[in-house]
């Protein structure tokens, strides 16, 4: 059996796909992480976007592993005006420069950047790693969401964060930011709100390890 989605573009989408709709018969059980394998086959320049964009099925935004039904509209968003640059939840390790390219631009002045790292010590206590677990699509709209705080708050800022989940060990980066802005104060400004709000709402969490055992940060004694 086969399933017939039908694909918007937007923006720099549109632009490299070289079109604003299309019609895109796929395999039943096919998932957005197959659609997007299968468009950037057939069309090799939107594979240059592949890690900026976003995508929403019936107007929703949703993971790579979700499946789709015959009939539904998929709409692939590269990162929007006014506050957004990128927003993942990944198990991989992180780049910094990933997040420094998705908010850098020729209006941008100042572009400031924070990495979260794994400490080997935390709290007297030698840490042999930490383990992040993570609600990535509400995550993800969490993310965005504190973008948009930053953007309302302070005009022509960008954000972009990325969070790693699974198994890291002291020296690995958990957490990567950047924030740009048209000038300097509000870039670092932009970039402490975000790392602020991203301890306070998203849905990511972690579990320490030392000798003494494990427990989740946060319910720990």
């Amino acid at each position: 059996m086969a399933i017939t989605v039908t694909v918007r573009y937007f923006a720099a989408a549109r632009e490299k796909a070289g079109k604003t709709t299309e019609r895109v018969t796929l395999p039943d059980g096919a998932t957005v992480a197959a659609l997007l394998t299968h468009l950037t086959e057939r069309t090799p320049a939107l594979a240059s976007l592949s890690r900026h964009l976003r995508v929403a099925v019936d107007q929703e935004f949703a993971p790579d592993d979700t499946l789709l039904a015959d009939g539904v509209e998929v709409a692939l968003i590269p990162p929007v005006a006014g506050g957004s640059g990128l927003f993942r939840v990944v198990d991989r390790p992180l780049v910094l420069q990933e997040v420094i390219d998705a908010v850098s631009g020729p209006g941008q002045g100042g572009v400031v950047t924070f990495s979260g790292a794994i400490r080997a010590v935390s709290k007297g206590k030698e840490v042999a790693h930490l383990e992040y677990e993570a609600y990535p699509p509400m995550a993800e709209k969490q993310l965005a969401r504190i973008a948009g705080e930053a953007g309302a708050r302070w005009p022509g800022v960008q954000l972009a964060i990325v969070h790693r989940v699974g198994r890291l060990v002291p020296g690995e980066l958990a957490v990567v930011i950047a924030a740009s802005a048209p000038h300097r104060k509000e870039a670092f400004l932009a970039c402490e709100h975000a790392i602020d709000r991203l301890k306070q709402d998203v849905p990511i969490w972690k579990k320490e390890t030392t000798a003494d055992g494990a427990v989740w940060v946060g319910l720990g004694p």
